[in-house]
Formats: C-alpha cells, structure tokens, sequence
C-alpha cells in the first residue's frame, strides 16, 4: 500500500517524515500542536483524521514507502496519543454520558440498540441508491471492509476465558473459517470488482471522506488500547446485533440493480452469520466480560454508542450529498482497469 495524499499540514508533513527522515521533524509537531489548538470537529476533520489513520494503518500491513521501524516509534506514539485523545473526547461528546442498570449486559445493549434514532442507509441504498451511490458507499466502507475483522482482533490477548472463546468463535467467521476465499474481507473485494471498482488493500482512501477514517479510528483506538478493550467489545457486539437485517436490505438493492447471488454473497454471508453471532457476542462475549469485570460495563455501553455513533456519522455524510446533488467523496472512486 503506498502512502496516501495529504490533506492538510500534518498528514502533509507526516508523509513526508515517514517517507524520507529517520525521525519526525519540528514541522510535524508543530503542526499536530496547531490543529490541536484549532480543530472544531475531530471526527470530521479530514486532516485529523487521515494523520491518525496513517499512525494506525502501520500497526496493519504499513506502507510500501515507510520502514517498518517507525511502528514503534516513541514519537510518533506521542503524536499518536495527541490525535487519539482528539478523536475520544469528540466521541465521549458525541455519544453523551453513559447510564449503567442492574439488567444483564446483553439487555441493556439491547435497549442502546433500540434507542438510536440515526438514518437508515440501508433503506435507501434497497429502494433508491443507483449504481454511482453504490460505489461510493462502497468506497467509504472499503476503508473498513477490507480489513474486516482485524481492529477488533487486536482485542483478543486482551481477554481470557469464555470471553476470549466467543470472540474467538466470532472472529474465526470473520476470516472464513480458515478459507482465504471465503474471508469477508475477501468477499467485499470482490462485490467491489463486480461493481467496477479497484478493490487493492488502500487503493480508495484518497477517494474516502474524512468519516470512513473516523469510524476505523474508532475501533483501532479500542483494540489497540488494553484500556478499552471492554468498549472494543461492545463496538463488536453493535456490529454484529445490527447487521443483519440491514445486509438483507444491502443485498436486495443489489439484485434491484440486477446482480446476482454472486456479487451479493459478502451481503447474504452477514445475513447468516451475524444472525447467529448475537447471541454469542452479547450474552457469551460481553456477559462473560461484564461478570468478571462489573466496572467496565459503561465501557461495554460506549463502544456500543460508538459504533451506532459512527453508522450515522456516515449515512448523515452519504444521504446529505446525495440529496444536495453532489458525490460524497473527496474525487471520483478508482475504476478497476
């Protein structure tokens, strides 16, 4: 994956430095300390945004251009911890104080669930959402998608007993079973060629909005942080308890369009298995957690919040320019040759 474009001065001056120097320059933090001061919306700030998915992406596979060794950086972990405590505040804002009950977690997650109010992306893309917005929602969610599964494994060696079992069994899933082609990772890559698209690892964030980013950032700050990693549950735990009938709808709108069962397998595979992940990620993953950790269950709840929180950040995104008239990425989505 090579380096993205930059989006400002600090993923301007930051792809530099991990290009070029051994260490960051005086630029680069300065320009982390000027945004600091200056940024309004965190979430949204393209700049922000892309800088901490670059820190972040060097924990995955890493960029063509950038030695391995600035993984590990102390510095760059410095200037991480500054953008991640950008990100976290705008999300304890954004998702509000978090009220914990006496019911069982899985309850309670139940009721966050029903309680979120956000816009229906599903809806639209099943009865409305021509093949342009399809592949611009395809592009936002290719920041995700194609490394599906992997910021929340992070989360694993974090954990232990009857927790870590389910979300083992909930992860094993992710990455098919143990079949390279049946990973949904490699699932997504292929709805993304059917529908014309480059489906490289990374090819598409220079096209994504600064709220494809946000909502990866989001779960790499849980999975990465052992501090986190009981809202790093409950992020997977939303996930899988709200997407089940939403892929239904994906899927329907895909065969609207006229393709088959081929392209809408990564959409139909979510139908079936997260049907039956619910039970084992809220009451055997975050029950399990919950009752040997009862002081995390407001942690458990806001990484719920987060990844409602989240879902709507980019349907709000995605329905707002499609109803002004204009693309909701940042240029034209690569075409595959």
């Amino acid at each position: 994956m090579r380096l993205p474009a930059a989006r400002g001065p600090l993923s301007e001056s930051l792809v530099r430095d991990l290009a070029t120097r051994p260490a960051l320059s005086d630029r680069t933090l300065e320009s982390a300390a000027r945004l600091a001061d200056e940024v309004t919306d965190a979430l949204t700030d393209e700049d922000l945004q892309l800088s901490l998915a670059i820190c972040y992406e060097l924990h995955y596979r890493g960029f063509d251009e950038v030695d391995d060794a600035w993984e590990w950086d102390p510095e760059l972990l410095r200037l991480r911890a500054i953008l991640e405590q950008l990100h976290l505040s705008a999300l304890q804002e954004l998702v509000g104080p978090v009220s914990v009950t006496d019911e069982p977690i899985d309850v309670q997650l139940t009721a966050t669930i029903a309680a979120d109010d956000g816009p229906s992306l599903s809806r639209f893309m099943a009865r409305e959402g021509d093949l342009e917005q399809w592949r611009e929602y395809l592009t936002v969610r290719s920041v995700y998608h194609l490394k599906e599964g992997d910021p929340h494994t992070f989360a694993i060696p974090r954990l232990s007993g009857r927790t870590k079992a389910a979300m083992v069994e909930i992860q094993a899933d992710e990455y098919g079973g143990g079949s390279a082609a049946r990973m949904h990772s490699e699932l997504f890559g292929g709805l993304m060629r059917d529908l014309g698209l480059d489906s490289g690892y990374g090819a598409l964030w220079d096209d994504a909005p600064a709220v494809a980013f946000s909502n990866v950032n989001t779960m790499s700050l849980f999975g990465l942080h052992r501090r986190w990693r009981g809202a790093a549950l409950g992020h997977l735990t939303t996930v899988e308890m709200t997407s089940s009938e939403p892929s239904r709808r994906y899927s329907s709108g895909l065969r609207r369009l006229g393709f088959d069962e081929s392209t809408t397998v990564f959409y139909d595979e979510h139908v079936e298995a997260d049907a039956v992940h619910e039970q084992i990620a809220s009451v055997d993953m975050c029950g399990a957690f919950v009752a040997e950790n009862p002081e995390l269950a407001a942690d458990v709840l806001f990484g719920a919040r987060c990844s409602l929180a989240m879902d709507g950040l980019a349907a709000k995104h995605l329905l707002g320019a499609w109803e002004a008239g204009r693309s909701a990425l940042r240029r034209e989505p690569s075409l595959a040759a």
